[in-house]
């Protein structure tokens, strides 16, 4: 075994034994230029331990209610406590393990306010709608053992994530798919568009594009492309109802991205933050109808939010 180790393999695992030896890590907790070293990797542990309470924290405040109510202006536990349905030993709780993500602080005394990442996360509203979201994402996880068994599908995120099974959500689920789709779909339109002169087209499709917040984006920079929307047929009649609510023109399609043909006639097609919720195969088949739908020389626009 020694033998077929390569000289990267002898040095990662001399390198894994050092950092792993408890005996170093208390030296270079001790010696002042590993000192500052150390301590970033025990905070990385320790996020690394504390990532689900973090998350669940955050969960808990955009629930709530509570950052809105901070967003008002600073305000006493006890008033807190009865906007939030909570006691006041619980209220304030929450409002400490909020101030230690920033999510909140004190405004001293019996007084808390909202905090700076509190305020970044209120101005993203897509995050939060995720943030609401992934509580379906947090039952599927209880045992992540069990979730990489079963493979894809299923799940409690399967039965919201309509597209996930390939199946249609009646006007109620709808609802709230495509409400997360609106929240989430407008944190990449504004960027995509300062991305791309979408002018330069005549006509867009938009796949899977929700109520349309994308097209309504595209509506405000270029009036003069025509626009066309395909979602599943709940969806699409969900935005087209908004569409014609504000006077804007929308052709929608609906129907199913992977049993039924896509609109053709147009120059250019967006996916607008769909791509990144299926697997491979379900994302080659997407991609390969939008293929047949596009006329030659037609663009296609691919914007997802992506970690820089």
């Amino acid at each position: 075994m020694g033998a077929s180790m390569t000289l990267r393999d002898r040095w990662r695992a001399w390198r894994n034994g050092l950092i792993g030896s408890p005996d170093f890590q208390r030296w270079a907790a001790r010696f002042p230029l590993t000192r500052p070293v150390a301590q970033r990797r025990a905070q990385a542990l320790f996020d690394l331990t504390a990532g689900f309470v973090y998350s669940q924290i955050a969960h808990a405040c955009v629930r709530s209610g509570l950052l809105e109510r901070l967003a008002g202006g600073a305000a006493k536990v006890g008033d807190l406590a009865a906007h939030l349905g909570l006691d006041e030993p619980a209220t304030l709780r929450l409002l400490r393990a909020a101030a230690a993500l920033k999510l909140a602080e004190s405004a001293g005394g019996d007084r808390w306010a909202l905090g700076v990442e509190g305020a970044a996360l209120l101005g993203a509203p897509g995050v939060a709608a995720m943030i609401d979201h992934h509580a379906l994402l947090y039952a599927d996880l209880a045992d992540p053992l069990v979730l990489l068994r079963r493979g894809g599908g299923g799940g409690a995120l399967a039965s919201y994530w309509t597209y996930a099974e390939g199946g249609a959500p009646d006007a109620e689920a709808a609802g709230a798919y495509s409400g997360l789709m609106t929240a989430s779909q407008a944190m990449v339109a504004a960027q995509v568009l300062d991305a791309y002169p979408i002018d330069r087209h005549r006509r867009l499709l938009d796949v899977g594009g929700g109520e349309g917040t994308f097209l309504r984006a595209v509506a405000a920079r270029a009036p003069a492309v025509e626009r066309m929307l395909f979602d599943l047929p709940a969806v699409a009649d969900r935005a087209r109802s908004r569409f014609v609510a504000d006077g804007l023109q929308l052709d929608a399609t609906g129907g199913d991205v992977f049993r039924d043909a896509l609109p053709t006639g147009a120059d250019v097609v967006s996916l607008i933050r769909v791509l990144h919720d299926h697997d491979d195969g379900p994302a080659l088949l997407i991609l390969r109808a939008i293929r047949a739908a596009l006329e030659p020389g037609a663009t296609l626009i691919i914007g997802e939010p992506m970690a820089q």
